[in-house]
């Protein structure tokens, strides 16, 4: 990161980067669980019910993730408010 005059950080990263990561990990989950629903399908010949069941568990265990995700986030916000006496 680089610094400012001030000799604080480029606030913006940090600011910015958990909610791109979440959102980045929720979009490989889901393609990720299709494409391997999809090797499933080619390989054993089980037609479309691989990548459907791939693409069910990746949406549900990529939000799962984007809700833990999210709940910490907040829980960092409020701890962070509560220290600096904005609440």
């Amino acid at each position: 990161m680089s610094s400012t005059p001030e000799g604080g950080t480029d606030g913006w990263r940090d600011v910015v980067g958990p909610y791109l990561t979440m959102g980045m990990e929720l979009a490989i989950a889901v393609v990720g669980m299709f494409f391997i629903g999809r090797w499933i399908d080619g390989s054993w010949g089980t037609g479309p019910w691989g990548m459907y069941v791939g693409l069910c568990v990746g949406v549900v265990g990529g939000f799962i993730r984007f809700i833990q995700r999210a709940l910490a986030l907040g829980a960092t916000e409020d701890a962070q408010q509560e220290k600096d006496g904005k609440k």
